[in-house]
C-alpha cells in the first residue's frame, strides 16, 4: 500500500547537490520524510508553488532580540523573521538589563522562548566581565549553541569588553565544550582615542563613524582573538568581518593548526561609506560599511569559500534611538535585516549572475552546521524538520512599513530598495507560518532548539 504523506509542498526546489524545477518535499509529523521530482505522492494537503524558488528556511546565525526591550522582543523579532522566510534564529546573549552568563538565566529565557517565538530559537550565551569562567560547563549543558564574548565595551555589565588573560581563560574552557566562541572584533584602545579626537574637532557627521572605525582596528582585534585561540585550541569565530583581511587571516591561522572562521554580514555584501552619509543614523552599525571596492573584496572572499557563512547582524532599535540630531556618535549602533534578509541576499546573487544554491549554503546549511543545528535544521533533506522558505520572483520594492515587529522597530537600511524577489511563504516543521500577506504562526509556535551536536567546527 503506498504511503500517504501529511503534507506536501511543490516548487522548485534548491537542494545541497542540485535545483529541482518541478520539485515536491513530502511532511510527515513535521519533518522531510520525502523529496522527488514530477508526478508526487499522495498527501492529506498540498501547498503548490510550482514557478517560485524553494529553499531551506534561512538560519540566521547572528541577531539580537533584546539589545533594547529584553525577553520581550523575542515575540516582534521572531514574528519578523517568519515574515522573512527565516525559521531559526541565532539570538545573542546581549539582553537588557542582564546578559545571559549562567544556567538560571539561560534556562529564564528558554521559557520565554517557548511562550513567545514565533519561529525556532537556538541560543548564544557569554560571561560575566569578571568571575564569569565557572558558569561556562552548566551553560554549555543547559544547550547553549556557542559563546560570544567582545574585545570592545557597550556596556559594563550587558555587553563587556572580556580582558586578555580573562579570554585567554574563557577561551581554555569554552575549548572543553567543543562549541564555538564568536568575538565581537574592535579595538577599543583605538575607537576610543579616533572617537575622542574627532568629538574634540568637532566633526561628529555620520562619515566619522566609519573614520573613527577603521579597518586596522578590526584586523588588530582579529589578531588578538586568533592568536589566543591558536593559544588555547578554542575554535574562534569573527562575529562580523566587514573586510576581507579578516578572513585571509582566519585562513592563515587555520594553516597554522588553528581554528579560526568568520561570518560576513549582509551589510558588508551591498552597502559602503556613501550609504551610511545618505542613511544616517538608519546606516549605523559596528563595524561600519566600508568602501565599494571592499565590498567587492568580500565577494571574492565568499566565492573562494573562505567565509563561514552569512547573517544580518539584526538588532531592533526603537527608531527614536536611530536619528541623527548633529552626531552619528549618539546613535544607537544595529540594523534591521531580518525580513529584508532573503529578497536582499537573492537579489544580491540574481545580478552577479548566481545561483541561489549559494544562498542555501551561506544563510542556511554553514550557519546551521557552525551552531550545532545541523541535521535537524539548514537544509533540504529527508529527516530533516521541513522548514522551507519560498521566493516568488519578479520586480518588487522592499517596504518598511511592512516590517512585522513592534511599531518602533519598522524601519530598514533597505527601505525602497529594488528587490527580485519576495517571501511568499515560510513554513515551519511543515506548517505554514507565513501566507505572503500575514505571519499565521502565534506566540510559542516556534520554540528554543538545543545544540544538536558539540563539534562546530567546519574546517
Amino acid at each position: 500500500m503506498s504511503r500517504t504523506y501529511d503534507s506536501l509542498i511543490r516548487g522548485e526546489l534548491v537542494l545541497p547537490d542540485r535545483i529541482l524545477a518541478d520539485g515536491w518535499v513530502a511532511v510527515s509529523a513535521g519533518r522531510i520524510a520525502g523529496i522527488g521530482e514530477g508526478e508526487p505522492p499522495a498527501a492529506h494537503a498540498v501547498a503548490d508553488h510550482r514557478g517560485d524558488l524553494v529553499l531551506p528556511g534561512l538560519v540566521d546565525g547572528h541577531m539580537h532580540t533584546g539589545s533594547a526591550v529584553g525577553f520581550p522582543g523575542i515575540e516582534g523579532a521572531t514574528m519578523s523573521a517568519a515574515a522573512g522566510g527565516v525559521t531559526t534564529c541565532v539570538d545573542m546573549p546581549y539582553d537588557v538589563p542582564r546578559a545571559v552568563t549562567d544556567a538560571g538565566i539561560f534556562r529564564e529565557k528558554v521559557e520565554w522562548v517557548e511562550r513567545l517565538a514565533h519561529v525556532d530559537v537556538a541560543l548564544y550565551a557569554t560571561i560575566r566581565k569578571h568571575g564569569g569562567l565557572a558558569a561556562i560547563p552548566a551553560l554549555a549543558e543547559a544547550g547553549a549553541c556557542s559563546f560570544k564574548l567582545s574585545t570592545y565595551e557597550y556596556d559594563e555589565n550587558r555587553f563587556p569588553r572580556i580582558d586578555h588573560i580573562t579570554m585567554v581563560e574563557a577561551f581554555r574552557e569554552i575549548a572543553k565544550t567543543g562549541l564555538m566562541v564568536s568575538v565581537h572584533n574592535e579595538d577599543q584602545e583605538m575607537v576610543e582615542f579616533l572617537t575622542a579626537q574627532a568629538k574634540a574637532e568637532g566633526r561628529t557627521d555620520p562619515i566619522m563613524h566609519c573614520r573613527t572605525r577603521p579597518p586596522l582596528a578590526e584586523s588588530m582585534a582579529d589578531g588578538e582573538i586568533f592568536e589566543i585561540g591558536l593559544e588555547t585550541g578554542a575554535h574562534v569565530h569573527m562575529a562580523h568581518s566587514s573586510i576581507a583581511r579578516g578572513f585571509r587571516m582566519a585562513e592563515d591561522f587555520r594553516r597554522a593548526g588553528g581554528k579560526a572562521t568568520g561570518e560576513a554580514c549582509l551589510q558588508y555584501l551591498c552597502m559602503t561609506e556613501e550609504d551610511l552619509v545618505r542613511l544616517e543614523g538608519f546606516g549605523k552599525c559596528n563595524p561600519p560599511f566600508r568602501t565599494a571596492e571592499e565590498v567587492e573584496r568580500i565577494w571574492e572572499e565568499l566565492l573562494a569559500g573562505r567565509i563561514a557563512y552569512v547573517s544580518t547582524d539584526h538588532a531592533p532599535w526603537p527608531r527614536e534611538k536611530k536619528v541623527y540630531k548633529g552626531d552619528i556618535f549618539a546613535v544607537g549602533a544595529g540594523l534591521t535585516g531580518m525580513q529584508s534578509f532573503a529578497p536582499v541576499m537573492y537579489t544580491l546573487l540574481v545580478g552577479r549572475g548566481l545561483s541561489p544554491q549559494l544562498m542555501a549554503l551561506y544563510c542556511a546549511e554553514r550557519p546551521a552546521r557552525f551552531h550545532g543545528l545541523f541535521p535537524k535544521k539548514g537544509a533540504i533533506r529527508v529527516g530533516a524538520d521541513a522548514d522551507l522558505c519560498v521566493l516568488e520572483r519578479g520586480d518588487f520594492t522592499f517596504d518598511a512599513a511592512e516590517i512585522r515587529d513592534r511599531e518602533d522597530a519598522r524601519w530598514s537600511p533597505y527601505d525602497g530598495r529594488e528587490v527580485k524577489a519576495r517571501v511568499a511563504a515560510t513554513y515551519l516543521r511543515g506548517a505554514c507560518i507565513w501566507d505572503g500577506q500575514e505571519v499565521l504562526a502565534k506566540p510559542g509556535t516556534g520554540g528554543f532548539v538545543p545544540r544538536q551536536n558539540h563539534d562546530t567546527y567546519i574546517g
